[in-house]
C-alpha cells in the first residue's frame, strides 16, 4: 500500500472519476466537494474519506489536486481559513486541474511559494469520457522539480502529461486547445449542413472522412450525433463560453486578434439565451440549421 497521502477537491463529472483512479491506485485519498452528498457518494464508490472543508481534506497531504469550475471557485477552495493553503505542509504540491486564466496560475504559484509549497497548473482535455477512462491529456505549467514529483501520480488518470513551461503555460496551452475545438466545430457544423442538404449518408460520410486530412476527435465522436440532433451529453457550452472568454482576454493582453474564436463565442452566447447552456458544445450546429 502506498503511503502517499492525496486530497482531491471538486467531485464533478471530471473530478469524481479522477479521484477514483487515485484511490484505486492505492493512494490514501481524501476528498472534498461543495455538495456533501456527492462526496459521500464518492466514498460509497471508492475507498477514501471525505471532509467538510478543503482545509481539513488537505491536512498532512503530500499532494492536493483541484478540479472546480472557474477562477473564483479555485480561490474559494485555496484561500482563507477553510482553504487548502491553511493546512498544506512545506514541500507538498498543489495541482490545479481547473481550466482558469493564466493570471490565476501565476497568482497561485506566488501564494504557494510564500509557504514553501510547489504549484503546478494542469488543465486537462478529453472530457468526461477521458476522465472516466483514465485517458486525459494533461497540460502543465510549473517548475520541473514539482512536475516530476506529480507526473507519476497523474498517470493514474492521464494518457499523457507534458510540462509546457513556467506556471501559466499549462493554462495557455489549454486555451489553444479550446480555440482549435471551436474552429473544428464551426467547420464541422457547416460541412454537415451541406451534407444534409445534399442528402449524403452521414455515417458513411464520417467513415470516409475520419481517416483523411479532415479527420478529428470531434468528427469521429460528434458528427453523427449532431446530425441526429442529440446534444444532451459531453462538455456544456456554459463551460466552453467560460473557456473562450479566458482565451479572448489572454489574446487581448497579448495584442492578438481571434476573429473566429470571437464569432463562435458569440454564437454560443446566442444558444445560451435559448436555454441550451447545458448542451454539449456540438450544439453549435443549431446556429447553422
Amino acid at each position: 500500500m502506498d503511503s502517499t497521502k492525496v486530497a482531491f477537491i471538486g467531485l464533478g463529472v471530471m473530478g469524481f472519476p479522477m479521484a477514483g483512479y487515485l484511490s484505486k491506485a492505492g493512494y490514501d485519498t481524501r476528498v472534498y466537494n461543495r455538495t456533501a452528498q456527492k462526496a459521500q457518494k464518492w466514498c460509497d464508490t471508492f475507498k477514501g474519506a471525505h471532509f467538510l472543508t478543503p482545509q481539513q481534506a488537505a491536512q498532512d497531504c503530500d499532494f492536493v489536486f483541484l478540479c472546480v469550475g472557474n477562477d473564483d471557485d479555485v480561490r474559494s477552495v485555496v484561500y482563507g481559513e477553510d482553504g487548502v493553503l491553511a493546512s498544506m505542509q512545506e514541500g507538498s504540491v498543489l495541482v490545479d486541474h481547473t481550466t482558469t486564466s493564466a493570471e490565476l496560475a501565476e497568482e497561485l504559484a506566488q501564494a504557494c511559494e510564500k509557504q514553501s509549497i510547489q504549484f503546478v497548473d494542469a488543465p486537462v482535455s478529453g472530457g468526461q469520457a477521458g476522465a472516466e477512462n483514465g485517458a486525459l491529456t494533461i497540460m502543465c505549467g510549473g517548475e520541473s522539480q514539482a512536475y516530476e514529483k506529480v507526473a507519476p501520480i497523474m498517470e493514474c488518470y492521464g494518457k499523457q502529461s507534458v510540462l509546457m513551461g513556467k506556471n501559466g503555460q499549462g493554462q495557455r496551452t489549454k486555451m489553444v486547445n479550446q480555440i482549435c475545438i471551436a474552429g473544428i466545430l464551426k467547420g464541422l457544423s457547416e460541412g454537415l449542413l451541406l451534407a444534409q442538404q445534399a442528402d449524403l449518408d452521414i455515417e458513411q460520410l464520417v467513415d470516409v472522412l475520419k481517416h483523411g486530412a479532415a479527420g478529428s476527435w470531434q468528427m469521429e465522436n460528434r458528427a453523427v450525433t449532431m446530425a441526429q440532433d442529440k446534444f444532451d451529453f459531453g462538455f456544456a457550452i456554459d463551460w466552453m463560453h467560460k473557456d473562450l472568454d479566458i482565451c479572448l482576454n489572454e489574446a487581448k493582453s497579448l495584442g492578438v486578434e481571434l476573429p473566429l474564436t470571437k464569432q463562435v463565442d458569440n454564437e454560443y452566447q446566442k444558444l445560451q439565451k435559448q436555454g441550451l447552456g447545458r448542451m454539449d458544445t456540438s450544439v453549435l450546429f443549431k446556429i447553422y440549421q
